[in-house]
Protein backbone atom coordinates (compact mmCIF):
# COMPACT_ATOMS: atom_id res chain seq x y z
CA UNK A 1 0.00 0.00 0.00
CA UNK A 2 1.23 3.51 -0.78
CA UNK A 3 1.72 5.63 2.35
CA UNK A 4 0.03 9.01 2.87
CA UNK A 5 1.12 12.39 4.23
CA UNK A 6 0.13 11.56 7.83
CA UNK A 7 2.30 8.44 7.85
CA UNK A 8 5.23 10.21 6.12
CA UNK A 9 5.08 13.03 8.72
CA UNK A 10 5.08 10.54 11.61
CA UNK A 11 8.04 8.63 10.21
CA UNK A 12 9.92 11.83 9.39
CA UNK A 13 9.56 12.84 13.07
CA UNK A 14 11.29 9.53 13.87
CA UNK A 15 14.18 10.38 11.50
CA UNK A 16 13.13 8.88 8.15
CA UNK A 17 13.73 12.17 6.25
CA UNK A 18 16.09 14.93 7.38
CA UNK A 19 15.77 17.80 6.90
CA UNK A 20 11.99 17.47 6.59
CA UNK A 21 9.55 20.05 5.25
CA UNK A 22 5.97 19.34 6.49
CA UNK A 23 4.24 21.04 3.55
CA UNK A 24 4.84 21.84 -0.11
CA UNK A 25 7.18 24.82 -0.44
CA UNK A 26 6.68 26.85 -3.63
CA UNK A 27 8.29 30.15 -2.62
CA UNK A 28 11.42 30.99 -0.64
CA UNK A 29 12.15 34.61 0.31
CA UNK A 30 9.23 35.59 -1.93
CA UNK A 31 10.85 33.95 -4.99
CA UNK A 32 9.26 31.00 -6.82
CA UNK A 33 11.00 27.63 -6.46
CA UNK A 34 10.38 24.18 -7.90
CA UNK A 35 8.23 22.68 -5.14
CA UNK A 36 9.61 20.43 -2.45
CA UNK A 37 8.36 18.91 0.78
CA UNK A 38 5.39 16.80 1.82
CA UNK A 39 2.58 16.07 -0.64
CA UNK A 40 -0.55 13.93 -0.31
CA UNK A 41 1.12 10.59 -1.06
CA UNK A 42 4.80 11.41 -1.38
CA UNK A 43 7.68 13.67 -0.57
CA UNK A 44 9.57 15.88 -3.04
CA UNK A 45 13.26 15.91 -2.20
CA UNK A 46 15.75 18.58 -3.20
CA UNK A 47 18.96 18.46 -5.20
CA UNK A 48 22.00 19.13 -3.06
CA UNK A 49 24.35 21.93 -4.14
CA UNK A 50 27.30 19.76 -3.00
CA UNK A 51 27.99 18.08 -6.33
CA UNK A 52 26.74 17.38 -9.85
CA UNK A 53 28.69 15.39 -12.44
CA UNK A 54 28.14 14.94 -16.17
CA UNK A 55 29.23 12.03 -18.32
CA UNK A 56 31.79 13.07 -20.92
CA UNK A 57 33.18 10.99 -23.76
CA UNK A 58 36.88 10.38 -23.33
CA UNK A 59 38.31 8.85 -26.52
CA UNK A 60 39.47 5.29 -25.95
CA UNK A 61 37.35 4.73 -22.84
CA UNK A 62 34.14 2.81 -22.33
CA UNK A 63 31.89 3.28 -19.30
CA UNK A 64 32.07 -0.05 -17.48
CA UNK A 65 29.76 -0.55 -14.48
CA UNK A 66 32.08 -3.32 -13.19
CA UNK A 67 35.18 -1.15 -13.39
CA UNK A 68 33.91 2.41 -13.33
CA UNK A 69 36.40 5.06 -14.40
CA UNK A 70 35.63 8.28 -12.49
CA UNK A 71 37.37 10.26 -15.26
CA UNK A 72 34.24 9.68 -17.38
CA UNK A 73 32.41 12.07 -15.03
CA UNK A 74 33.18 15.76 -15.08
CA UNK A 75 32.30 17.99 -12.12
CA UNK A 76 29.86 20.75 -13.07
CA UNK A 77 30.00 24.32 -11.87
CA UNK A 78 27.32 25.53 -9.47
CA UNK A 79 25.98 28.87 -10.72
CA UNK A 80 23.68 31.45 -9.17
CA UNK A 81 21.53 34.25 -10.56
CA UNK A 82 18.25 35.97 -9.67
CA UNK A 83 16.32 32.71 -10.36
CA UNK A 84 18.34 30.57 -7.94
CA UNK A 85 21.33 28.26 -7.69
CA UNK A 86 21.68 25.69 -10.46
CA UNK A 87 23.74 23.23 -12.46
CA UNK A 88 23.52 23.06 -16.26
CA UNK A 89 22.88 19.68 -17.86
CA UNK A 90 23.89 19.96 -21.55
CA UNK A 91 21.60 18.81 -24.34
CA UNK A 92 21.52 15.04 -24.91
CA UNK A 93 23.66 14.30 -21.87
CA UNK A 94 23.45 12.38 -18.62
CA UNK A 95 24.33 13.59 -15.14
CA UNK A 96 24.50 12.50 -11.53
CA UNK A 97 23.52 14.58 -8.52
CA UNK A 98 22.75 13.84 -4.91
CA UNK A 99 19.74 14.42 -2.67
CA UNK A 100 19.94 17.12 -0.02
CA UNK A 101 17.78 15.06 2.34
CA UNK A 102 19.18 12.06 4.20
CA UNK A 103 16.88 9.04 4.32
CA UNK A 104 16.55 6.23 6.86
CA UNK A 105 13.98 3.86 5.36
CA UNK A 106 11.99 1.56 7.70
CA UNK A 107 12.41 -2.17 7.15
CA UNK A 108 8.86 -2.72 5.83
CA UNK A 109 9.07 0.11 3.27
CA UNK A 110 10.49 0.40 -0.23
CA UNK A 111 10.73 3.86 -1.78
CA UNK A 112 10.42 4.59 -5.49
CA UNK A 113 11.97 7.83 -6.72
CA UNK A 114 10.24 9.36 -9.77
CA UNK A 115 10.72 12.54 -11.80
CA UNK A 116 8.80 15.78 -11.31
CA UNK A 117 6.57 17.00 -14.13
CA UNK A 118 8.17 20.47 -14.15
CA UNK A 119 11.48 18.94 -15.25
CA UNK A 120 9.85 16.32 -17.50
CA UNK A 121 8.25 19.14 -19.48
CA UNK A 122 11.75 20.52 -20.11
CA UNK A 123 13.04 17.17 -21.39
CA UNK A 124 14.74 16.11 -18.14
CA UNK A 125 14.13 12.48 -17.26
CA UNK A 126 14.93 11.32 -13.74
CA UNK A 127 15.91 7.68 -13.61
CA UNK A 128 13.42 5.58 -11.64
CA UNK A 129 15.40 4.59 -8.54
CA UNK A 130 14.43 2.41 -5.56
CA UNK A 131 15.54 2.74 -1.94
CA UNK A 132 14.96 -0.68 -0.43
CA UNK A 133 13.88 -1.72 3.06
CA UNK A 134 16.29 -0.39 5.74
CA UNK A 135 18.37 1.65 3.23
CA UNK A 136 20.09 4.73 4.70
CA UNK A 137 21.91 7.70 3.21
CA UNK A 138 21.68 10.42 0.57
CA UNK A 139 20.33 9.12 -2.75
CA UNK A 140 22.51 9.55 -5.80
CA UNK A 141 20.12 10.86 -8.46
CA UNK A 142 20.43 10.22 -12.20
CA UNK A 143 19.18 12.62 -14.88
CA UNK A 144 19.02 12.46 -18.65
CA UNK A 145 18.50 15.57 -20.77
CA UNK A 146 16.55 14.28 -23.77
CA UNK A 147 16.06 17.75 -25.24
CA UNK A 148 18.22 19.49 -27.82
CA UNK A 149 18.82 22.42 -25.43
CA UNK A 150 20.93 22.80 -22.30
CA UNK A 151 18.78 22.77 -19.17
CA UNK A 152 19.14 24.09 -15.64
CA UNK A 153 18.64 21.77 -12.69
CA UNK A 154 18.11 23.85 -9.54
CA UNK A 155 19.91 23.03 -6.30
CA UNK A 156 18.03 23.38 -3.00
CA UNK A 157 14.74 22.96 -4.90
CA UNK A 158 12.49 19.99 -5.64
CA UNK A 159 13.93 17.57 -8.15
CA UNK A 160 12.25 14.16 -7.68
CA UNK A 161 9.34 12.71 -5.73
CA UNK A 162 9.57 9.78 -3.35
CA UNK A 163 6.67 7.32 -3.08
CA UNK A 164 6.61 5.04 -0.03
CA UNK A 165 5.22 1.51 -0.33
CA UNK A 166 4.67 -0.81 2.63
CA UNK A 167 4.87 -4.57 2.45
CA UNK A 168 5.13 -7.53 4.76
CA UNK A 169 8.44 -7.68 6.63
CA UNK A 170 11.20 -9.12 4.45
CA UNK A 171 13.57 -11.89 5.56
CA UNK A 172 16.69 -9.90 4.68
CA UNK A 173 16.71 -6.12 4.43
CA UNK A 174 19.16 -3.99 2.44
CA UNK A 175 20.95 -3.21 5.70
CA UNK A 176 21.06 -6.91 6.71
CA UNK A 177 22.75 -7.92 3.46
CA UNK A 178 25.15 -4.97 3.71
CA UNK A 179 24.02 -3.46 0.41
CA UNK A 180 26.79 -1.79 -1.56
CA UNK A 181 25.09 1.64 -1.59
CA UNK A 182 24.25 1.75 2.12
CA UNK A 183 25.13 4.94 4.07
CA UNK A 184 25.93 7.12 1.05
CA UNK A 185 27.11 10.59 1.99
CA UNK A 186 26.03 13.86 0.40
CA UNK A 187 28.28 13.20 -2.61
CA UNK A 188 27.70 11.41 -5.91
CA UNK A 189 28.27 7.68 -5.42
CA UNK A 190 29.71 5.93 -8.48
CA UNK A 191 28.64 2.54 -9.84
CA UNK A 192 29.83 -0.38 -7.71
CA UNK A 193 29.82 -4.14 -8.11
Amino acid sequence: MIKNDTWISQKAAEGMIAPFEPKQIRRVNDLPVISYGLSSFGYDIRLSPAEFRIFRHIPGTVVDPKNFNPENLEPTKLSTDENGTYFVLPAHSYGLGVALEKLDIPDTITVICIGKSTYARCGIIANLTPAEAAWKGHLTLEFSNSSSADCRIYANEGVVQLLFFEGEPCSVSYEDRRGKYQDQGERVTLARV
